[in-house]
């Protein structure tokens, strides 16, 4: 080895003299022991990008000639470019509308909306309401312990798409392919490591067997229930008290439910609107520019009508007269749907009187614009409408409750997912990408090592550096998770960068998916929404490749 190379290496980097069938092999150690020791110590070492230049283009160690002083003066415009070329790469558009199936516009004739999430956006103050209330209900009605009551929601710690497994307990981070993230396994509070989550489960992945007790919590109200389970199997843990996964689970989820159907929740948002509804005089531009255009409207929702009517007036009331009338901007109004058994059951329609709060008796033959009806059924609501599937388009939050059933029965989806904006908004911070990028070297890296060097010659310098390079590896995942939430990482993310479970129940229901209904408000209605002939999964999620370090 020359000793320019020899004195370019840092301190401790494995020294191996070479002959020919070694050439390759020392090339890529000597690449991999200089990011190592320079690249993610944020080094920036100018021989650091020679090298890596220098092994990508040479084939033949014994002809390759370097000098480092010259090399510090070249390699310092090498780096500036590498940045130049990251800064150039394409970033997500927080309010942009993505596609996963082609959608044209002028194809759609009636847009229908949910109400939760969808048309109404609520504070964060609401997720600890529900909490409250649930964890009351738990208490006061199933005979919980009092000790429950001293329970507070922390917003930090769920993010939405996880499983709840039924049978072991346990909060599951699944990745698109159903395996189990390595650092997505909590019990109670606690995380469960890798070893444990192979004890358990066998491997990482999750089997048809495993996945029938899995449940998925999809939807936005999800947060509070994913933080009262793991709180009340931790308290349970840690009072030594025998419990049954799934009887907590079907306890903590008969209390969300009863916290949302008795009413309870409705009237505490009500009574202080200010406190838990955003307004949003967007969405009346929104909803008036497809009016203006021809377009149908329909309101479908499992609320009842008072609180919507309440919170539409909330919303709306700084927009003049348009608070008293919003019912006008719709077509139809269903409210009370049971979603998702709307899609499926053959439930009929009943005709709400909004004076008595009652249910007439006669059948309901046709919608009106000016009635407000309760229950129905898909097959009845495309009967009376005359309304072909492939012109409807449904705009929901919960992928499963307000977009599976649709998407089935031929309609075009769009899902609201709050979320995206702050996610992609981290994405394209330049924290994030450099660790993105990275990671993707290390990943290459390791995968040409393990590939070129045989079982038998894996000795104490080659178990050292892949050592090494884990230990930077697992950094780069950890600091990419805490960027988003140091309990799960991203809601579309796993920690390496793959797309999550929640991003494949996305890919699959959704034809396309946006952070709020508003951003159609600058998107002409004559647009052909099509997929990025450059994305292969999730159109949002942009890469930064290892290679414009590498190149």
């Amino acid at each position: 080895m020359c000793s320019s190379v020899r004195e370019s290496l840092p301190f401790g980097v494995p020294y191996l003299c070479a002959y020919p069938g070694q050439v390759h092999l020392l090339k890529m150690i000597l690449v991999s022991s200089l990011l190592g020791h320079a690249l993610w110590r944020g080094v920036r070492n100018s021989t650091l990008w020679y090298w890596i230049g220098a092994f990508n283009t040479c084939g033949n160690l014994h002809k390759t000639s370097i000098r480092v002083r010259h090399d510090r003066i070249v390699n310092k415009s090498n780096l500036v470019n590498v940045r130049l070329a990251r800064k150039a790469t394409r970033r997500g558009d927080p309010p942009r509308i993505y596609v996963n199936r082609n959608v044209r516009l002028d194809d759609i004739e009636v847009f229908g909306f949910d109400y939760d999430y969808t048309l109404a956006h609520y504070s964060g103050n609401l997720q600890n309401l529900i909490y409250d209330l649930a964890k009351k209900h738990l208490v006061n009605e199933l005979r919980y312990p009092e000790s429950c009551l001293l329970f507070e929601y922390d917003p930090t710690f769920p993010i939405r798409g996880l499983c709840y497994d039924r049978l072991r307990g346990c909060l599951l981070k699944l990745d698109f392919f159903g395996s189990i993230e390595t650092d997505g396994c909590f019990f109670g509070r606690h995380k469960i490591s890798l070893e444990k989550i192979k004890e358990m489960y066998g491997s990482r992945h999750i089997g048809r067997a495993q996945a029938r007790v899995l449940v998925g919590l999809m939807d936005f109200f999800c947060f509070s229930e994913v933080c009262l389970i793991a709180d009340t199997i931790q308290h349970f843990v840690d009072a030594k008290l025998d419990f049954d996964p799934s009887n907590v689970y079907e306890d903590i989820n008969q209390a969300i439910q009863h916290v949302h159907k008795s009413g309870l929740l409705h009237k505490e948002i009500l009574s202080d609107p200010t406190k838990y509804l955003v307004k949003n005089s967007q969405l009346f531009c929104l909803l008036k520019k497809l009016k203006e255009k021809g377009k149908k409207l329909f309101l479908l929702t499992n609320s009842p009508y008072s609180f919507v009517d309440g919170g539409m007036r909330f919303m709306l009331e700084d927009i003049g007269d348009v608070r008293n009338s919003w019912r006008e901007l719709f077509d139809v109004v269903i409210a009370k749907a049971n979603k998702p058994h709307f899609y499926t059951s053959e439930h009929p329609f009943r005709c709400y009187d909004i004076a008595n709060d009652t249910l007439a008796f006669t059948a309901v033959d046709q919608l009106l614009p000016d009635q407000v009806y309760y229950h129905g059924c898909l097959t009845s609501f495309l009967q009376i409408t005359k309304w072909k599937g492939p012109e409807v388009i449904y705009f929901g939050d919960h992928l499963f409750s307000d977009l599976r059933g649709p998407s089935k029965a031929g309609w075009r989806t769009a899902a609201i997912i709050h979320e995206l904006e702050n996610e992609i908004k981290i994405q394209n911070g330049e924290r994030y990408r450099s660790y993105q990028a990275k990671f993707h070297i290390i990943e290459e890296l390791l995968g040409k090592l393990y590939a070129t060097v045989v079982s038998g010659e894996r000795g104490h310098d080659y178990r050292r550096l892949v050592q090494e390079l884990n230990v930077e590896r697992q950094h780069c995942r950890s600091t990419m998770r805490s960027l988003f939430n140091s309990n799960f990482g991203a809601t579309f993310l796993t920690d390496t960068g793959q797309e999550s479970a929640f991003s494949y129940h996305i890919h699959q229901y959704a034809d396309i998916y946006t952070s709020k209904p508003e951003n159609f408000s600058s998107c002409s209605l004559e647009s052909w929404l099509h997929v990025p002939y450059d994305i292969k999964i999730m159109p949002h999620h942009v890469k930064v490749p290892s290679s414009l370090y590498l190149a």
